[in-house]
């Protein structure tokens, strides 16, 4: 197997992601001491990285990834992503946003590192009513 295959099997984990998943299910594509980094925290094992999955199933409601495209050179692949969610239960829109992750495999073909690039301030803290009246103004104040 080579590492676009990885990369392809790793897209169609994160398509397939439940709650439901238990440690063996992460220990097939992750190793044990992944680095997983994205714009709220940074990890360094796998144990972590399930709870960071299990938080945003206890925070959102039908959470899903669709990876959209992947590039792979050697061990490293991008894969661009639409992330779509609900806020509550009753929310009848999905939130929707974009991102890419960096993904590094290790020669058994183990995922090593994740790191996502995402825009945190438009996906997550615009969203905030308060928030988004002061980011608002201060984009304003920036403009040309």
């Amino acid at each position: 197997m080579n590492f676009k295959q990885h990369a392809q099997n790793y897209a169609l984990f994160f398509e397939n992601l439940n709650r439901d998943l238990d440690i063996n299910d992460y220990r097939i594509i992750f190793s044990e001491d992944i680095y997983f980094e994205d714009p709220f925290q940074k990890i360094n094992d796998l144990s972590s990285l399930i709870k960071i999955f299990n938080h945003m199933y206890e925070t959102l409601e039908e959470p899903s990834f669709n990876v959209t495209e992947i590039i792979t050179k050697e061990n490293i692949s991008y894969l661009r992503w639409i992330f779509k969610y609900k806020t509550s239960k009753i929310s009848k829109e999905y939130e929707l946003f974009m991102g890419v992750s960096r993904v590094e495999f290790s020669s058994k073909g183990k995922v090593v590192s994740h790191i996502d690039y995402w825009d945190s301030g438009v996906n997550i803290y615009e969203k905030v009513p308060v928030l988004k009246y002061i980011i608002k103004y201060i984009k304003n104040k920036l403009k040309a």
